[in-house]
């Protein structure tokens, strides 16, 4: 896993079901626009005029309006859905840095039976099929 693949949201392209399938394979929010779906290249937080005026390369406290509305809302559903939190992924790199953030994600989406990467929208490793439970935090 790369900094690189760290969305300005705290989604970590890396483990998501666009960046890791076969076919029409998403680049990453941070790809430009090249490959990215085009939901993608008109998300509100990867655009926002706040965050490109601050010149920060991820949402954070910095930010008078964070978390913003459209913020909380994907973390919910995160949350919700797949045991996941941008909130706290954002947290964790402004706290710990985007070097330990990275380091954290690796242990927490490989594959304890084959050392694939887990996908954060499926119960299941999509290299070996071992089943997950839905939040795996460490």
């Amino acid at each position: 896993m790369k900094s690189l693949l760290i969305a300005p949201c705290g989604m970590n392209c890396g483990i998501c079901l666009g960046f890791l399938r076969e076919k029409n394979k998403c680049p990453g929010c941070r790809s430009g626009g090249r490959g990215k779906p085009t939901y993608c290249n008109k998300c509100i937080i990867a655009n926002c005029p706040e965050l490109k005026k601050s010149k920060e390369k991820y949402c954070s406290s910095k930010c008078d309006k964070f978390p913003c509305r459209r913020l909380k809302q994907l973390d919910k559903r995160y949350k919700t859905n797949y045991g996941m939190s941008m909130i706290e992924n954002l947290e964790y790199i402004q706290d710990k840095g985007i070097t330990k953030f990275v380091a954290s994600e690796k242990t927490r989406w490989t594959c304890k039976k084959c050392n694939g990467t887990i996908c954060v929208h499926r119960s299941f490793c999509l290299n070996c099929g071992n089943k997950i439970t839905k939040n795996i935090y460490n």
